[in-house]
């Protein structure tokens, strides 16, 4: 999107990612590939470029720009109220400070030592002196009844106090558009007054005429049609914002762990409550005002509060943290303070209303297809309204019974008028058919079923235009951890003391030293943590998977997770980074003694290690036969697809370590010299019916690469199991390369290379971004995937980012275009499939709208200009066009995926939307429908032995005829739309119920509207024949469409012929 509606998180680097792609001032205004960098200058150009009837129903789904830049203002001024209350305490307290002010007692509130007032205004204000006047976080802790390491209680009657006392953890928010908001703007469209103005002028000139018992049908019955129309479509139109709000809701929905009696449980956003401890780790979202009470090198990104692109260091110094800013780096646990609406935050987002609109690709294709077909459209319609005028006033157009309708000086002024209202009429409504109003819309009607589908498929649709561009995805890079593994980690294999451990938790092979530090390096040196219920119930284990994997080998060794967190203090931690793959920790002992702990990549540690402790407890040097050792035991695991990771340590001086915290928190952990501990080997399992997915993807013209920061080897193992690599003779470059290699290549050598990828092991997340930028130079659609918040310039950058619901960081999660619920790759696949279900629904409607299009104007265009008159009157068109847009939507762009759809090369962006198979199609069925409908216009009395009846009631009789007949082409033409390149259209018919429901619904109206309803569409009864007649020439359209389907066409679209035939002329003018 433009940059105004998606702002760059700053994880993902300043600025926009990449260059504009494409000429923005020279290409059409209806050619926008990839909206997600489209300027406000290119969207507006597309908007003024269209042909619109009814501008606030046209662009309701797409971005408001006016709304957009509202929005904007409204965030500026709640930040500068917040930093202007802020900058006023701050001159207060400096004014308390000096006069020696007392700190005001605490209110309680309820039996909680503190209420909201006191608590919200010294996060708020950011003051650092009333909190110290509390005693610090633990006073603050103390009086709401907090244990900083255990946290709040959590029974039910504990949360529901703390609610009353201090509010949930919700916001209210703007209500969503009422029913009767859309039936007004159903009412916008120009076309629709107009004939509701000619339905008044009508009625109150028939009932002037004819008396109000017989005149007031014409008027009536287009009154009747046109409220019909805007009924059904503002309950079509409130249905899908109803879609939209659900899905909106599922996005905010964030689900985080707290602690609570001493456990970690995981909770919504919504369920946090005033006193809760919450770990903040890297990527994380701040879900509620708070105060840190520990943090390890704590970086938080304040810019979604600020507007300032700044990333603020968090210590005890400064300790405030605000709802809704997201953790940048390091870690550290918070005790909450303030939410909802007490909070900043909570009054921006109750402030602003949540904005669908977003231009989709086809969206802005879509209305130049419609643009296009309304010019040609409105050009027809001003034709017949010239015709039928000089007609009808130079006495040409005559009754049924061959009188003249017009005489000069003889007819009466309101006969006249209303004739010519009649004859407007008519012209108004052509238009209303002409102009696909419910063309661009049939794609948001279709995206929103599709996104409601694709949550039960566990995909979370964030972008609306993801889910189309999925359908032209040429290369899916994956991660390996958890999308093609089952992310269930265990350690199978590990080697310690110089040995391989039989079985790998053989503590007896352990000397005590070496176990000690083991344990010591796995407590410690972890973001993980083990809750140990009361009465000896099943250990709790939380974390990463490979953080749990290590945690529950290491209580299998003997460790006591608490004992050894408390026999030593941490000192400074270097959170894991995806870069240099690995983590530390300096902690000290009692005796003054400082171990520093790291633990990562096993090649990677190894290569730091220059000594081991043997069996002995004995620390030795690393001679070049042990390094031949280790090495050759980490190929081995890795060969085995097994992760590997190496734990190591070295003792360090404490007058050495910083004292002060300014400095401790910017200190770089040694990592020289380090003595190695273990070596681990754990098993993730390939997840069942991967190998399928990606055999599936292969099939449909997609690539899978695999991008993993796991050892090459590892990589090597998973991608033959998966089937990424067919054969052991593949895996060798370029096919397999390692993050380093492709980095150190040049730009145009990278370019080449990215192509012929596979696997990419040991890569860092700028790796991924690097392979990301050469895949999509070559013309390629990639879609990536990540889960970290170093993943988030890749996911932004990619055609469309596929960030993990499990695993994956909120940062990652916001640069992300959909979310993959489960972290599953058979979910990845299934997201391909729907958006090639999207654009394959979308050409079906195409095919159906155009047919009804072309053959409804040619039929009264040709009847028109011959006779004067037109078989098919306003009231029948705008039945005609009900059952084309509202339902035909309905029916054709909710039809589910099938695995045709990937049995098929992706859809190129460039590719024309009516393809050759789609013109052969919509001609064959509009030259049939018209062909038999003029010859029953103009040879249809004697065809159906008529001439004998009343001349007027024979009119109505043929008219009525050709009516029923073109109701029913379309309805049976809509199955054939169904499956415009397979021969059996009724495959899968009986799953799609709605389909089924419309097709019948519009029968049983059409039965309706032809025997009951004849006074109010013009129409007579039909005999069982007749019925039959038109029921069999609706039906030859299916064994037509089989021949058609016979008809080779090329494989150059028709427009490339067009084109090629304007530069010839071109060419021969110059």
């Amino acid at each position: 999107m433009s940059d105004i509606h998606r702002p760059t998180d700053l994880e993902a680097g300043s600025g926009r990612l990449r260059e504009p792609e494409e000429d923005e001032s020279s290409s059409s205004p209806f050619d926008i590939p990839n909206p997600k960098y489209a300027s406000v200058e290119r969207l507006k150009r597309w908007r003024q470029a269209a042909l619109v009837l009814n501008a606030s129903r046209r662009f309701r789904y797409t971005l408001d720009l006016k709304k957009e830049e509202e929005k904007k203002q409204t965030l500026g001024k709640i930040r500068a109220h917040a930093q202007a209350i802020r900058a006023a305490y701050l001159f207060k307290e400096a004014g308390d400070q000096v006069n020696g002010a007392a700190k005001p007692p605490p209110t309680p509130s309820g039996d909680l030592g503190i209420g909201q007032d006191q608590l919200a205004s010294i996060t708020r204000d950011h003051d650092f002196h009333t909190l110290q006047q509390y005693g610090g976080v633990k006073g603050i802790a103390d009086l709401l009844k907090a244990n900083l390491e255990k946290g709040i209680n959590g029974g039910d009657d504990d949360l529901l106090k703390r609610r009353n006392a201090f509010g949930s953890n919700t916001y209210p928010r703007k209500k969503g558009r009422s029913f009767w908001m859309f039936l007004w703007e159903a009412w916008q469209d120009l076309t629709l007054i107009i004939l509701m103005i000619a339905a008044v002028a009508s009625l109150a000139l028939g009932i002037k005429t004819e008396g109000i018992k017989e005149g007031w049908y014409d008027g009536g019955s287009i009154a009747f049609a046109v409220i019909l129309v805007i009924v059904v479509t503002a309950i079509s139109d409130y249905r899908q914002s109803l879609q939209f709000q659900n899905l909106n809701d599922e996005k905010r929905n964030i689900r985080l762990e707290v602690i609570r009696g001493g456990r970690t449980v995981e909770v919504s956003i919504y369920d946090i409550v005033v006193g809760d401890v919450i770990p903040l780790n890297i990527g994380d979202q701040v879900p509620a005002d708070g105060i840190l009470i520990s943090g390890h090198s704590l970086a938080i990104d304040e810019s979604s509060m600020t507007g300032e692109s700044k990333i603020v260091h968090k210590d005890s110094r400064e300790p405030f943290l605000m709802s809704g800013c997201k953790v940048a780096d390091g870690r550290g646990t918070m005790l909450a303070t303030s939410v909802g609406i007490n909070t900043e935050w909570g009054l921006l987002m109750a402030s602003i209303s949540e904005d669908n609109g977003e231009e989709t690709p086809l969206q802005v294709r879509l209305n130049g297809v419609a643009t296009f077909i309304g010019i040609v459209g409105l050009g027809v319609a001003f034709l017949v309204l010239i015709v039928l005028l000089v007609r009808y006033f130079t006495g040409h157009t005559r009754d049924p019974d061959g009188t003249r309708q017009f005489v000069a000086g003889q007819t009466k002024v309101g006969d006249a008028v209303d004739g010519a209202i009649k004859i407007v009429t008519v012209a108004v409504t052509i238009v209303v058919v002409a102009v696909p109003e419910g063309l661009p819309l049939a794609v948001t009607l279709t995206l929103a079923y599709s996104m409601r589908k694709m949550m039960v498929d566990r995909a979370l649709v964030r972008r609306l235009s993801a889910c189309e561009t999925m359908g032209s995805a040429t290369t899916i890079c994956s991660d390996k951890t958890g999308t093609l593994t089952l992310n269930q980690m265990n350690v199978v294999e590990a080697y310690a003391g110089g040995e391989k451990l039989e079985p790998a938790d053989n503590k007896s092979q352990l000397s005590p030293k070496l176990a000690s530090l083991v344990k010591e390096g796995i407590a410690q040196n972890s973001n993980g943590g083990v809750f140990i219920p009361e009465g000896n119930g099943e250990v709790e284990v939380s974390g990463s998977p490979t953080e749990k994997a290590i945690l529950i080998w290491g209580i299998k060794l003997g460790m006591n997770y608490e004992a050894v967190r408390t026999e030593s203090s941490i000192l400074h931690v270097f959170p894991f980074s995806s870069e240099k793959k690995r983590g530390g920790v300096a902690v000290k002992l009692p005796d003054s003694q400082v171990h520093i702990h790291w633990k990562g990549a096993a090649e990677i540690v190894l290569a730091l290690c220059t000594r081991f402790i043997d069996a002995n407890d004995d620390v030795k040097a690393m001679d070049q036969e042990k390094v031949t050792f280790f090495k050759k035991a980490i190929d081995d695991m890795a060969a085995s697809s097994l992760r590997c990771v190496a734990i190591a340590y070295r003792s360090y001086e404490l007058d050495k370590v910083p004292t002060d915290e300014a400095q401790l928190s910017v200190w770089a952990l040694p990592e020289d010299e380090l003595v190695l501990l273990a070596i681990v080997g754990i098993k993730d399992p390939c997840r069942p019916g991967v190998r399928d997915a990606v055999r599936l993807c292969q099939n449909a013209g997609v690539k899978v690469r695999m991008v993993t920061g796991d050892n090459l080897q590892t990589a090597k193992a998973i991608a033959l199991e998966c089937g990424i690599l067919a054969s052991a003779a593949e895996a060798k470059e370029p096919n397999l390369i390692e993050g380093k290699a492709f980095r150190d290549l040049s730009d145009v050598a990278r370019e080449e290379m990215a192509e012929k990828i596979s696997v990419m092991g040991r890569s860092s997340p700028s790796d991924k971004l690097l392979l990301v930028q050469a895949l999509r130079k070559k013309g390629h659609v990639v879609a990536v995937t990540g889960d970290g918040t170093n993943d988030a310039p890749a996911l932004h950058e990619a055609d469309i980012g596929l960030a993990m619901g499990i695993q994956g960081t909120e940062v990652a999660k916001e640069s992300s275009d959909i979310i993959i619920l489960d972290d599953n790759f058979a979910s990845v696949v299934k997201v391909v499939r729907w958006g090639r279900s999207v654009y394959a629904n979308i050409q079906k409607f195409i095919q159906f709208q155009l047919t009804v299009n072309v053959a409804a104007l040619i039929i009264n265009v040709v009847a028109a200009v011959s006779s004067g008159d037109v078989p098919l009157n306003a009231v029948q068109l705008l039945w005609v066009n009900l059952i084309m847009d509202t339902l035909g939507a309905l029916a054709l762009a909710t039809e589910p995926p099938t695995d045709h759809l990937m049995h098929r090369t992706p859809v190129g962006r460039s590719e024309p939307l009516i393809t050759n198979i789609m013109w052969r199609n919509l001609l064959l069925q509009a030259l049939y429908q018209v062909s038999v409908l003029l010859v029953l216009n103009f040879k249809g009395k004697s065809l159906l032995n008529l001439k004998h009846d009343n001349s007027n009631h024979a009119t109505k009789v043929k008219n009525t005829l050709i009516f029923n007949a073109f109701v029913l082409c379309q309805i049976f033409n809509e199955f054939n739309a169904r499956k415009p390149d397979e021969y059996n259209i009724f495959k899968g018919i009986t799953k799609n119920y709605l389909f089924m429901g419309i097709v019948a619904i519009t029968l049983v109206l059409q039965i309706i509207i032809i025997e009951f309803l004849g006074k109010f569409t013009s129409t007579v009864k039909l005999n069982w024949k007749q019925w039959l007649i038109a029921a069999i020439i609706g039906v030859i359209s299916w064994p037509l469409a089989v021949v058609g389907k016979l008809i080779p066409v090329p494989k150059t679209p028709v427009s490339m012929y067009l084109r090629d035939c304007v530069d010839f002329i071109r060419c021969r003018r110059t």
